[in-house]
């Protein structure tokens, strides 16, 4: 009876466990998506209003140094199978109120050295 009482919660448990990818769980976005067109139009000495304006408000900005914007943006999937987990971010370092560096996860355009002015 022992054996026989083992082995139903042991079916169970693998029966139960086979049905995990049957529950829905969303995934979890945070921070600045931000589109590879956006960040292409970013130019170096815009200002930070013309950057606000491109990109958005940015998610961080350094509490001792407010000439760096940090845009972030990570992906939590709830199911594997929708891909997985990633993370991306960009961040902007400013001088007198124009873009002087531009690091993180994207490609810059081929133009980003030439200021809008000219």
């Amino acid at each position: 009876m022992k054996f026989r009482n083992l082995l139903i919660v042991i079916v169970t448990s693998f029966s139960l466990s086979a049905c995990t990818d049957w529950i829905f769980r969303i995934d979890i976005p945070q921070g600045n998506f931000l589109d590879e067109e956006n960040v292409e139009k970013l130019r170096i000495a815009m200002t930070k209003e013309q950057v606000e304006f491109v990109l958005g408000k940015p998610v961080v900005v350094d509490s001792f140094d407010k000439d760096t914007w940090y845009y972030l943006y990570q992906m939590k999937r709830g199911m594997k199978k929708r891909g997985e987990d990633f993370r991306k971010e960009l961040v902007i370092t400013f001088v007198d109120n124009k873009i002087t560096e531009v690091k993180g996860d994207f490609e810059l355009s081929e133009e980003f050295s030439v200021p809008l002015d000219q």
